[in-house]
């Protein structure tokens, strides 16, 4: 890890979090980062924000990395890879455009280019990420190795295939939107009953991070979790009766089953 290089072709919210993510956590020196966007000023505010070095152009990021990441919106993708399909074929190139799987990358690489599509989610950048692999990809197994210890220092790293990449990363890519929202309603309704907005925030967050890291580290049910919090006739299953009352579950559902249908 100490030897090797990391570029972003794009440097927006995700790329961001990547980058943030990889050196807080001590994976990568700013020095072993390269980036490049549209916005030249926008992005020497942004490398300079993390200490790494900002790119005029996809081909100085593809020459000096090992690892490129294409973060770039999926209908730009293919524009801007295509000056610099030559210098791919030696590197390891991982994607991070939504709904752009391995097959449509074949469509316009070239031969022999080693590549691996993925989806990783906002909370990359505290080390508490998803990083969704499609099963389906053309690195080496040292490769794929070296990849998978670097996205790890983010967070879990998860192999899906093709067909349910898509409900995959609605879960985690907009979960953390539904969670906010969730956050945010529980700290109003904390503040309604005169708790300042600031612990409330501290409060809620904190439940929500410690009810899934318990989950994870049991493997309990949700239900049984949610069934040993609620006494018989008390305070909790009375809260609950009045979310499921005004559709709590269903809105959640509803909100998946949007996203899938767009």
């Amino acid at each position: 890890m100490k030897r090797l290089t990391v570029g972003f072709i794009g440097f927006g919210n995700m790329a961001q979090a990547m980058a943030e993510g990889m050196l807080q956590v001590g994976a990568l020196e700013p020095d072993q980062v390269y980036a490049c966007a549209g916005n030249w000023d926008k992005l020497c505010r942004s490398a300079g924000r993390y200490g790494i070095h900002g790119c005029e152009t996809a081909e100085e990021v593809a020459k000096r990395s090992d690892i490129v990441i294409v973060a770039v919106k999926p209908y730009l993708v293919k524009e801007v890879l295509t000056p610099v399909l030559d210098i791919l074929r030696g590197k390891v190139l991982i994607s991070v455009a939504v709904n752009f799987p391995f097959d449509k990358y074949e469509e316009f690489l070239l031969p022999g280019t080693h590549h691996l599509s993925t989806l990783p989610n906002t909370p990359v950048a505290v080390g508490e990420g998803i990083i969704l692999c499609e099963e389906k990809h053309s690195l080496t197994e040292e490769e794929f190795g070296t990849v998978r210890e670097l996205f790890s220092s983010m967070g879990m790293v998860e192999l899906v295939d093709q067909k349910h990449l898509g409900i995959a990363g609605t879960i985690s890519g907009c979960g953390p939107a539904f969670t906010a929202m969730f956050i945010e309603a529980l700290s109003d309704g904390a503040v309604l009953h005169g708790l300042s907005r600031e612990l409330s925030y501290k409060l809620a967050s904190q439940m929500v991070a410690g009810t899934g890291k318990l989950q994870l580290a049991t493997g309990r049910h949700p239900g049984v979790m949610k069934d040993g919090v609620c006494s018989p006739g008390g305070t909790t299953i009375a809260g609950v009766t009045a979310m499921e009352r005004k559709g709590f579950r269903a809105a959640v559902i509803d909100g998946v089953d949007a996203v899938m249908k767009r």
